[in-house]
């Protein structure tokens, strides 16, 4: 005969095997997803044209304190250079827009994960970030750039000294371009743009890298400040991006940049939100029309 405390036991390790062998068998269906092709995981996390506009709503990540690019104004809506153009895509799509606000860091695991559909944050197109996100044709050129105090100009990145720090934002071609470039230099990094601003205006940093679309601005709004550097390294793109394998948005989004080229639909943008920034003689500069650059 089987004892009550012996059954109990028997029971308690029947139902642990039984656990086991579900989790077992769910561990199982992870290892089976990971193993699927690059595209096949992708497709998990992102939506086709057709099911945002079923859906009425696109997710869209700008940055909330990036002025004049990407920003929230004193009501609480979101404005900037971006921010113009995903208003149109959310037109022509014919779908709401919820804005959802990122940092420099958090950009492609934003898109991996699902959380945005398009990510329009000054995203400059780098290889290393092609391998993890798809970028659609560019609307805006940029460079990197460095700005310092006036009574103490970085005109060089010879003239930081050993113990010099320069301050960039982490995730951003600034901090790569540095890291790889100039492993040399000490480097402050920040998450947010806010952060490094502030932490800049504090003096914590002997000059600031960064897109010199942002420096140009942020010397031209305010005095004491001089950009030295206005262009380090290659000069580069920035555009759309979505998530690896999303080719009916990416596809969409490139006939739209066609399409809104054909309007100088980008010049009119600057026009709207860069103009007071920048004024007309950075224009031509800065603005890529259809998605061609010259």
């Amino acid at each position: 005969m089987i004892r009550k405390a012996t059954f109990k036991r028997l029971g308690a390790a029947f139902l642990g095997l039984t656990m086991t062998a579900a989790l077992l068998t769910g561990c199982g269906g992870k290892q089976e997803s990971s193993a699927q092709t690059e595209q096949g995981e992708a497709a998990a996390a992102f939506r086709t044209v057709e099911e945002i506009q079923e859906s009425g709503t696109i997710n869209i990540g700008v940055f909330s304190d990036k002025s004049p690019f990407g920003y929230v104004d004193e009501n609480g809506d979101y404005q900037g250079y971006d921010v113009y153009f995903a208003n149109r895509i959310g037109e022509d799509l014919g779908v709401e827009i919820n804005y959802v606000s990122t940092e420099a860091a958090n950009r492609i695991e934003y898109l991996q994960t699902g959380k945005v559909d398009i990510i329009l944050a000054n995203f400059t197109v780098t290889e290393e970030r092609a391998q993890e996100v798809d970028f659609a044709l560019p609307y805006m050129n940029v460079a990197l750039g460095v700005i310092s105090p006036e009574g103490a100009v970085i005109e060089s990145l010879d003239d930081l000294g050993e113990d010099d720090q320069v301050i960039v934002i982490s995730g951003t071609t600034a901090e790569t371009y540095l890291e790889k470039n100039n492993p040399e230099i000490k480097l402050q990094k920040y998450d947010a743009y806010a952060e490094a601003k502030t932490a800049f205006e504090n003096g914590n940093g002997v000059a600031w890298a960064n897109d010199n679309t942002e420096v140009i601005a942020f010397s031209l709004e305010n005095e004491g400040y001089v950009v030295g550097i206005p262009s380090l390294g290659s000069a580069d793109t920035i555009a759309p991006a979505v998530t690896k394998g999303n080719e009916s948005l990416l596809n969409w989004l490139n006939e739209e940049i066609k399409s809104l080229g054909e309007e100088n639909f980008f010049h009119a943008d600057y026009e709207a939100t860069l103009l007071d920034t920048y004024g007309a003689d950075y224009e031509d500069t800065l603005v890529v029309e259809g998605g061609v650059v010259k």
